[in-house]
Parts: C-alpha cells; sequence; structure tokens
C-alpha cells in the first residue's frame, strides 16, 4: 500500500470540526508564490496548481524512470494546501480576494532532495512543455497552531474562525500572524466533484501564549 500522509499524519489533516491546539513539525513542500483572486479562470492561482501537480506527480512516478531517488517509496501525492495573505490585513478578508497574496504548496516526503526536486522541475518542464520554473522547494516549520475542520464554502469561513478565536481567547492564547506565519488551509475535497456545503477544509492559524 503507498503511504498515505493523510492516514498516517490524522493529526495534521483530520481534525475534528471544534478547535484544538497542535505543534506542527518541520516539513518541505514544493511552492509556487502570487497574487490575485484564487477563483479567476486561466489566472495566476490556476496556472500555479498545474505547476505544482507537474512537479509532484514527476517525483511520485520518479521510480518508473532512470532517476532513482535515494530511500523512495510509493506514496499519495498529498492533499493541495495554501497559505494567505493580504498587506495591511490581520488573517485573511475574504470578501475582497483580488488583494490575496499566497503560496499555494504540496508536501513533499521526506526522502525528496533539493538535487531531485531540481531533477523534477526540469523533466516536468520537458515532458509536460509548460514552464515549471516557478515552483521552489520550500520548508516551514509551523510550530504551535491552533486547527479545526471547516465544513461547507470558503465564503463561510468567518463564522469557523470565530470558533477558533474565541477557542484562544477562552484558553489564554492569541492569534500570531506575521510576514512569516499566515492564515493555512488544507483541501480535503474536490472541489470539481462535491457541492460547495460539502467542502473540507483545515484551517490553521500560527498561535502563541497570551
Amino acid at each position: 500500500m503507498p503511504f498515505d500522509f493523510k492516514k498516517e499524519y490524522k493529526e495534521f489533516y483530520m481534525p475534528k470540526d471544534k478547535p484544538q491546539i497542535i505543534n506542527v513539525p518541520k516539513a518541505n513542500f514544493i511552492a509556487v508564490r502570487g497574487k490575485g483572486d484564487p477563483n479567476q479562470e486561466g489566472g495566476a492561482y490556476q496556472q500555479a496548481i498545474a505547476v505544482l501537480y507537474a512537479v509532484a506527480y514527476t517525483l511520485k512516478m520518479s521510480y518508473k524512470t532512470d532517476y532513482k531517488i535515494e530511500g523512495f517509496f510509493e506514496y499519495v501525492v498529498p492533499p493541495l494546501e495554501g497559505f494567505w495573505w493580504q498587506d495591511g490585513v490581520v488573517g485573511v478578508d475574504c470578501t475582497t480576494k483580488s488583494s490575496f497574496n499566497w503560496i499555494s504548496v504540496l508536501r513533499l516526503p521526506d526522502f525528496v532532495s533539493k538535487t531531485d526536486f531540481a531533477w523534477a522541475v526540469e523533466t516536468a518542464t520537458k515532458k509536460k512543455r509548460m514552464d515549471c520554473s516557478l515552483a521552489e522547494f520550500l520548508t516551514v516549520e509551523e510550530g504551535l497552531c491552533v486547527q479545526i475542520m471547516h465544513l461547507g464554502s470558503f465564503d463561510e469561513e468567518p463564522k469557523t474562525v470565530a470558533l477558533m478565536d474565541a477557542y484562544l481567547a477562552q484558553n489564554g492564547y492569541v492569534n500570531d500572524f506575521n510576514n512569516n506565519r499566515f492564515h493555512h488551509e488544507i483541501y480535503m475535497s474536490d472541489a470539481r466533484k462535491v457541492a460547495p456545503d460539502q467542502w473540507k477544509t483545515v484551517i490553521r492559524h500560527p498561535i502563541k501564549k497570551a
């Protein structure tokens, strides 16, 4: 059975619908940075997603090529994730999507080195005939966070975030957004196949002791 991050690390991918505090360890990602409305047809965000998956599947299927990755084992490509922020805004304002800054990411297995990553970017660019040069190898150590499973459309997230904020206040914590710590979403549903009111999204915020 291929290794499945969602099943092996349920505490990070399958939280309950009530806030919980966790400590998130360091992890490596394929990342593409950009700005603007993620819903824009053919826009920067959608192009970034295409690049992410091109590189991700090149790495996943590398064992069928002449390129061998040391320590490789078969795995399921993890869910799409995103870090989101807006200039001059604490957290995010879902009503002004055009002002979003984002880093769209897919988690990498620990055995993927920067050398392997560079090979995958070059190979994907050639095979997929698309420019994958915007993809970067990104290491993130989120540390202390609060998270919850949000059920419903992205526009309804403020209600869920309010639950998180109330939980923090009751337990002696505050949000800790800064230039390195952002609103984080993990997309557990395929938006193409699931109705918006059934979308499952992990929402994770950086926190610190009050």
